[in-house]
């Protein structure tokens, strides 16, 4: 039984993030994007620090390494990441700003290699993030004639968030905390939305409650509730039950939920380089992790034959 309830929590996970990409192009119509991002992390901060504080004790940060790691994720990985996807996704649709955002293994492979010295990215490795980077130029399609405008704009601003959270992801692992993960994600968000709204007043957006139409409520709380506080809750679940090389195949899942939702809903385009970029961007990531895949692909295979 545990067996199928983990499959469905994985292709939940993929659900729910998939479709927050195209929950924040139908709230970009009623929100300028940081002030945007900031308002799905005070409500999903709400709700899932509200959640530690009922049912862990040692909740809070204590020690230096628990405000470090609250610093690199809360100012990296939440409001450094989602501000630069929020402003990135008004010149993309849902589905090119999800492929682009599964980079983030790869990145977070390359960034601990340099980082940490991690000695996994091997020449081959290193062949599959330079594929990486082919695949997000076959998205972007950049135009050498405005390459101000456009696509290439979202997806260069999309890039940079993927190395804010590669960075941040990193930065984590080089601390020692006192609390969980799910109380740590809990404290980022709630530092990271903070953030988020000095970052908005500065840029000059128009400060102003959440809107009150429909559709931009379903949005806030579909990012919020859904793919925020209930999406980190299912990832550390799966995360320990799984393990890392597992959960991070749902990075490949997204934008293929991303993008058909976003033909369904939206009626967005979808291109030939688009596809074409997503399968570039696998194969990278299967350069780059091709040693996991040798351990973990027969464990696998075995666990899904359990299931037939």
């Amino acid at each position: 039984m545990s067996r199928y309830r983990d499959v469905a929590l994985f292709f939940l996970l993929a659900g729910l993030w998939g479709g927050s990409f195209v929950s924040i192009e139908v709230g970009l119509a009623y929100y300028p994007p940081v002030l945007f991002a900031a308002y799905r992390f005070d409500v999903a901060a709400l709700l899932l620090v509200g959640y530690v504080l009922l049912t862990e004790t040692g909740a809070f940060p204590r020690t230096r390494g628990d405000l470090a790691a609250i610093g690199f994720s809360g100012g990296l990985s939440v409001a450094a990441n989602n501000s630069l996807l929020f402003v990135g996704q008004q010149y993309t649709t849902s589905g090119i700003a999800a492929i682009t955002y599964s980079l983030v293994p790869i990145i977070t492979a390359a960034v601990a290699a340099v980082w940490l010295g991690e000695s996994s990215l091997d020449a081959r490795g290193i062949v599959g993030v330079v594929l990486a980077f082919v695949g997000v130029g076959l998205v972007a399609q950049p135009d050498p004639g405005n390459l101000a405008g456009g696509v290439t704009v979202g997806v260069a601003l999309i890039f940079v968030a993927v190395l804010a959270v590669s960075v941040g992801s990193v930065g984590i692992r080089a601390v020692e905390t006192t609390f969980s993960s799910v109380a740590l994600t809990g404290w980022a968000m709630l530092f990271g939305g903070l953030l988020m709204h000095g970052f908005s007043a500065a840029a000059g957006e128009p400060q102003h409650p959440p809107a009150t139409e429909l559709p931009a409520l379903v949005a806030l709380g579909f990012l919020a509730v859904l793919a925020s506080a209930v999406g980190y809750s299912i990832y550390f679940t799966l995360l320990d039950r799984l393990g890392p090389f597992e959960i991070n195949l749902v990075s490949y899942v997204v934008p293929v939920v991303a993008t058909v939702a976003g033909v369904v809903l939206l009626a967005e385009p979808v291109t030939g380089y688009t596809v074409a970029g997503f399968l570039v961007i696998v194969a990278g990531f299967g350069l780059v992790k091709r040693h996991a895949i040798r351990e973990e692909v027969p464990k696998l295979t075995a666990r899904v034959g359990g299931l037939i």
